[in-house]
């Protein structure tokens, strides 16, 4: 499981004019699940996103995560996190989860961000999304489990 995170001031995800999610301050993640992931690998991610002190205190070290600033996070399908563009000139995806299993763990991402009191707002899986966010620092880090 690979995740993008950026600390965002705004976010949101378009699918066509539809707006499927928008936050304000928080955590934009970019999600991608390869074929050997697991709930147990979605838990950690979700209690890593939960625990990430990214925000700054009142001395201006990051110090704060999110329920500290009443943050919320916009999670995002991106199967590209697994391209492979070691050879030639067009990445491969085979290292990404196929949909059948992709989706559920997708789900159950999101699902347990939710039950660990974040606000949680969502892209559309498998659609062409339009994301637009305004990175605050920039902060962005990779994560993998």
């Amino acid at each position: 499981m690979r995740v993008l995170l950026q600390r965002v001031s705004r976010a949101e995800v378009r699918v066509g004019e539809r707006i499927t999610g928008r936050i304000d301050r928080g955590f934009c993640l970019l999600v991608g699940f390869t074929g050997t992931d697991t709930d147990a690998q979605v838990a950690w991610m979700a209690d890593k996103v939960v625990g990430l002190r990214l925000f700054a205190d009142a001395d201006g070290k990051m110090n704060l995560a999110l329920a500290d600033v009443d943050g919320a996070v916009l999670v995002v399908s991106q199967f590209t996190l697994y391209g492979d563009a070691e050879k030639g000139r067009r990445p491969s995806f085979i290292a990404a989860a196929r949909p059948e299993l992709a989706i559920p763990l997708y789900e159950a991402f999101v699902r347990a961000l939710r039950e660990r009191g974040l606000t949680v707002e969502t892209g559309e899986f498998g659609a062409m999304m339009d994301v637009e966010l305004v990175n605050d620092g920039p902060v962005t880090l990779w994560l993998e489990r």
